[in-house]
């Protein structure tokens, strides 16, 4: 391997061995930190040896197959590049019903369309059926993980877990909080029983087997100074767990102007969940768009993850991240994608690294595939505290894993043709972005998303070994 991580003896006492054979590419280090093209590995012809959910070996096929004889079955893709299953860093499941409303701007859009949709989730019937719907549509477009906004009420946390654990992915969710600036059948109705409630679930869920649970205060404009300190105080007390703080920050301009109006003792956006102990090395701070020079370092030096979502920012023109500022030497942050469902316009992290080119571009930094692809994989990984877990093809890893169907359409498969590089290839791959692009997903070893099956979606549990 090229790597250096050595294979992992199978277990004699485990589940049978099953090899994924093809094209294959997967990140050892970050080109934001190092030099790019040294950053991944990618086989010609690759095997990922896999038992009980869990890759055992990865590398090129006659390099690995010599060291289980006794490996028979072997799913073969041809035409396809297999990576790393996708890391989705910021997504709201419960706007999924409002996708595509029109924006103007983000209060606006939130007051309009956002509040109103997510009221219905009190609703147990309404929230599995949009749970069911979220993880098709982010299975089939091959995010094995992703990091998700419920909202106010029990059945939205419980559902997405649910569909979830059926899965067997790995989804990290919580109770949003949200006690102050939103309509009532929207808003806690205690401040002391939105925590209570939040330790309740947590205690349910998190690690139960690859589901995490995150304290959600919705932006600091919409939680009381009471709610935000006792979020901060459950944080601190299960940060050693790793339960994760996620929250909105530095998004757009307006936003910014009514957080500090109601925290005005607070240097900057990033000072108030700082003043209330929400600030830690399992925070995710989603958009991160208008952040000043003092923050960058705060955040960098707390170890936070923030989550780049540019198709939402664009849609709704709230401001443009900037890579570069997130990733600069003297205080880098680890990056990496958020869809941003509902003001994201697609579950497809491959077509938000379109977009995010786009918006680098606007700022006059070119984002590369090489770089892109890193923040929708080990990135992710890196910005969730993951990267030992999930994230990279190798050794140890949970075998999460997409393949991309490099014959998709027609016109993809001529296109590529002129592509003679892997970075040209990805870059192809990230801009055109067919809706049908992914041809399997694997959560945990099982193939629980198959264009070509039948029934292309089911159940881990319905799956055999």
């Amino acid at each position: 391997m090229n790597n250096n991580i050595s294979p992992i003896p199978a277990n004699p006492d485990g589940g049978p061995l099953k090899g994924v054979r093809g094209a294959m590419l997967t990140f050892r280090d970050d080109p934001f930190r190092n030099p790019a093209e040294s950053s991944y590995d990618y086989y010609a012809d690759g095997l990922a040896v896999i038992q009980d959910g869990r890759i055992l070996d990865a590398g090129e096929y006659n390099d690995v197959i010599p060291s289980y004889p006794g490996l028979r079955e072997i799913e073969h893709h041809e035409d396809a590049l297999i990576m790393p299953g996708f890391i989705d860093c910021h997504a709201h499941y419960v706007q999924s019903p409002m996708i595509g409303s029109y924006g103007d701007t983000l209060i606006n859009w939130l007051n309009r369309y956002t509040f109103p949709t997510e009221a219905r989730f009190r609703d147990k019937d309404f929230a599995d059926e949009v749970a069911r719907m979220f993880f098709r549509q982010t299975l089939s477009n091959g995010t094995t993980t992703a990091n998700v906004f419920s909202t106010t009420f029990e059945a939205s946390v419980n559902a997405l877990f649910e569909e979830s654990e059926r899965y067997n992915a790995r989804t990290i969710t919580g109770k949003v909080l949200q006690d102050r600036n939103l309509p009532d059948n929207l808003k806690d109705p205690s401040t002391e029983g939105s925590l209570l409630l939040t330790e309740k679930l947590l205690a349910k869920w998190h690690r139960r087997g690859r589901q995490l649970y995150a304290i959600i205060p919705r932006f600091a404009p919409t939680s009381t100074p009471l709610q935000l300190k006792l979020a901060g105080e459950l944080y601190q007390r299960h940060l050693g767990e790793g339960v994760y703080l996620h929250s909105h920050l530095d998004e757009a301009e307006n936003e910014i102007e009514w957080a500090l109006s109601l925290f005005p003792e607070a240097e900057d956006y990033t000072d108030i969940y700082d003043r209330f102990g929400l600030i830690g090395h399992h925070t995710v701070m989603a958009h991160c768009c208008i952040v000043r020079p003092r923050e960058w370092k705060r955040l960098s030096e707390a170890g936070c993850g923030v989550a780049h979502c540019p198709s939402s920012n664009l849609f709704l023109g709230d401001g443009e991240f900037k890579y570069r500022e997130a990733t600069a030497e003297a205080h880098p942050c680890n990056v990496g994608i958020g869809t941003d469902v509902g003001a994201g316009t697609s579950y497809s992290v491959i077509r938000q690294l379109g977009e995010a080119y786009k918006v680098a571009m606007l700022g006059g930094n070119p984002l590369d595939a090489i770089r892109g692809f890193y923040m929708a994989t080990r990135g992710g990984a890196r910005a969730l505290r993951l990267e030992d877990t999930i994230g990279s093809i190798r050794p140890g890893y949970e075998a999460d894993l997409a393949v991309v169907d490099l014959k998709a359409t027609e016109f993809l498969e001529w296109r590529l043709q002129f592509a003679d590089t892997i970075p040209e290839k990805l870059f192809v791959l990230q801009t055109l972005a067919p809706d049908n692009l992914i041809r399997a997903t694997y959560v945990a070893g099982k193939k629980v998303f198959d264009r070509q099956r039948a029934h292309s979606l089911v159940y881990s549990s319905e799956l055999p070994l």
